[in-house]
């Protein structure tokens, strides 16, 4: 069957054969067979020395493994630790502009408990101004206004508990 279609696209069809071929089966002959038979003997002949192989590759990748693991703890660690560093200086950081703004503060709170200071904010701030003399008053008080010590003895109640309050009880007190 011939095609006459003009094909537009740039991959052709594909064709399909008119019959499949019959596929035989071959048989191995009896010279192969008995090579299949020694390879298999002599690979389970060298089956111990794969394994043996198989080990030394295994253990291998376990120390590479184990190599990498100590590389990535120790990492780890001195990245941690550079972080406790980092947090350290900002710490120290802080802590130096607090007590920078501290004694700024205990020399203005001097600075503000001076006696000129204060006379002068009370005048400029408040209007207030010095006493002259004319508005002193002097008061001459007698003796008798002052206060004599009591001459009487306190007697100060004491909270005992219940066993003292029995006891004074019983002896009178």
């Amino acid at each position: 069957m011939a095609y006459n279609h003009y094909q537009y696209e740039t991959s052709p069809r594909k064709l399909q054969p008119e019959y499949e071929p019959r596929v035989r089966k071959k048989y191995p002959k009896k010279s192969t067979a008995r090579k299949i038979q020694t390879n298999q003997r002599t690979k389970k002949q060298i089956k111990p020395k794969e394994k043996r192989k198989l080990k030394k590759e295994v253990k291998i990748i376990i120390y590479i493994a184990v190599g990498f693991a100590i590389l990535f703890a120790i990492s780890y660690r001195n990245s941690v630790i550079n972080e406790k560093f980092a947090e350290i200086k900002t710490l120290k950081s802080n802590l130096a502009s607090i007590q920078k703004e501290n004694e700024q503060l205990e020399v203005s709170i001097e600075n503000s408990l001076n006696l000129k200071t204060i006379e002068q904010s009370a005048t400029e701030l408040l209007g207030m101004k010095k006493l002259e003399k004319s508005q002193s008053i002097y008061i001459n008080l007698p003796k008798q206004d002052y206060v004599e010590p009591a001459s009487e003895e306190v007697i100060t109640k004491q909270n005992s508990n219940w066993l003292e309050k029995i006891i004074s009880f019983i002896t009178g007190k």
